[in-house]
């Protein structure tokens, strides 16, 4: 037996929802949010909207869970959004789900790797009186996520849930001193409750529940544990149910300790004044500093553990390509021994440490504005990506009617279609502001015409796949599910010189599409 073997797939009983749902919270990487977003929307005189601004994005997103937890229920597979899309939306539209996933995830890597020389330089001053490049730290941590990336995926998920709960306490014990010693010597209702309508400025409220729902972006990746979990078609929903509490209650406690600690009157010039140091040198006036650099220590597996998690997020979209053929078959490979897909593995880190070799040769020197950059178009990416599994929930759901109740099959995929379309818009419209650059900035056009980019490159993609390979066109969603070819009986006999036929593509609407498809010969 060969050692990648694409007989072989994704092992199921590797991991429960509790593990998938610490994926979800890691990919999301919550620290990162609370030490570069938070400070700077309440700078920006936010205030107490922001923590109601993560609620209220939180429980939106449940409902997209819903949704996305009953295509999980019909489909359970790696491909995840790309599978379920193309089942509801066909299939030019799941590679359009496929390309949008992985540009997306390999964006928010990239900014995250651009991040960890900046979470990396206190420390390492700190212990070793070092100032390492960029590059140094960034090829540090690729050959860390480049070994676990190629374990198997328990152990894996292992040690990445493990951080994420190391993370979660260190956050909630910083919390909590916020709140136990508060600016003034007591907790105000002011510190939660909205005193001056003035602030719900629609413009503003706009850009804050878009700056919210994008920093949710990581928690969707539960979907692609779903052949692994204990129960295939369970597992991954719950685990996105899960992943999606966590980071609320996470970003919308500590945002809270964040004004608490600072005060209700002075939290936007206190998060002015220091910026990124703001979650530090609030625990610095209550803690020891110990526990400082235990935070601190903690934004850098922060960051690690996130670049981990959406790197088998990535590997298990391109696996699921691969075996499908979608893309070459050598992606489909299965290390038997681990059940781990090593060649989507070793693909996505190969991409990865290119990427980053060639940003080293070309002189860059990324920093906190450059992660704001590539974190927000893929999370951009990301949030299109969330819109196109809600059409298709609604779509398949009801075309096709299952063991669903009416708010699963009809309510939810309507709620979270409408919200995430209007949170799309709101988001493109305010996108300077997103990204801290003047309107007529060249990257403010870059970031739709990439997203455009993947529509134009899915649609190709698609078209050469059905005119060069229909039968592998046929199968596209279909989890490796073997395509059955059922010639017709000609009327007639053949002419004896007559020329090949051509298999004939069933349509995603056609009776019985939604099944193993069955491609006939004309």
């Amino acid at each position: 037996m060969s050692e990648e073997d694409s007989s072989h797939g994704l092992a199921p009983g590797r991991v429960g929802a509790a593990s998938i749902a610490f994926l979800g919270l890691a990919a999301a990487a919550p620290i990162v949010t609370l030490v570069t977003v938070v400070p700077a929307v309440l700078a920006d005189g936010a205030g107490q909207l922001v923590p109601w601004a993560f609620g209220a994005v939180g429980l939106l997103l449940l409902t997209v869970c819903s949704g996305q937890a009953a295509m999980i229920r019909r489909f359970p597979s790696a491909g995840a959004a790309y599978s379920q899309v193309a089942r509801g939306l066909g299939r030019p539209a799941g590679l359009a789900a496929a390309w949008f996933a992985i540009a997306g995830y390999h964006a928010i890597q990239f900014g995250l790797y651009a991040l960890a020389g900046v979470a990396a330089a206190p420390l390492l001053s700190s212990f070793l009186g070092l100032t390492a490049p960029w590059w140094a730290v960034a090829a540090a941590c690729w050959a860390i996520v480049a070994i676990c990336g190629t374990m198997r995926v328990e152990v894996a998920a292992g040690v990445i849930g493990l951080l994420a709960v190391a993370q979660v306490a260190v956050l909630a014990g910083i919390g909590a001193a916020n709140v136990l010693q508060p600016s003034g010597g007591e907790v105000t209702s002011g510190t939660i409750l909205i005193a001056d309508p003035a602030v719900l400025d629609r413009p503003a409220l706009g850009l804050l529940l878009a700056v919210a729902v994008l920093t949710f972006a990581g928690f969707e990746s539960t979907a692609t544990c779903t052949e692994e979990g204990f129960q295939p078609r369970r597992s991954a929903g719950f685990g996105g149910y899960g992943a999606v509490l966590l980071i609320t209650l996470l970003l919308g406690g500590f945002s809270w300790s964040m004004i608490v600690a600072a005060g209700p009157g002075r939290a936007a010039a206190v998060a002015a004044a220091r910026g990124p140091e703001t979650l530090f040198d609030l625990a610095a006036e209550r803690l020891a500093p110990w526990a400082v650099t235990l935070g601190r220590f903690m934004l850098l597996t922060g960051v690690v553990v996130a670049i981990l998690a959406l790197h088998q997020a990535i590997s298990r979209y391109l696996y699921a390509l691969g075996r499908e053929r979608v893309l070459p078959a050598v992606l489909g490979g299965i290390r038997p021994r681990t059940a781990a897909p090593r060649a989507a593995s070793v693909t996505q880190s190969l991409i990865a440490g290119a990427t980053l070799a060639g940003a080293c040769a070309a002189g860059a020197d990324p920093g906190p504005r450059t992660a704001r950059w590539l974190i927000a178009g893929g999370a951009l990416s990301i949030l299109m990506l969330l819109l196109l599994v809600a059409v298709a929930a609604l779509l398949h759901l009801n075309r096709v009617p299952g063991p669903e109740g009416f708010w699963g099959r009809f309510a939810a995929p309507v709620v979270s279609t409408v919200a995430l379309a209007s949170l799309c818009f709101l988001a493109f419209r305010d996108l300077p502001a997103l990204l801290g650059l003047p309107p007529g900035y060249p990257l403010v056009k870059v970031i739709p015409g990439a997203l455009l980019a993947c529509v134009v490159l899915a649609v190709t993609h698609a078209l050469l796949l059905r005119r060069l390979h229909p039968v592998g066109y046929a199968g596209i969603g279909l989890a490796g599910t073997p395509v059955v070819i059922t010639p017709a009986a000609p009327e007639a006999p053949a002419a004896p010189h007559a020329e090949p036929t051509v298999p004939k593509i069933p349509r995603q609407r056609d009776p019985g599409a939604h099944r193993p498809e069955r491609v006939e010969q004309n």
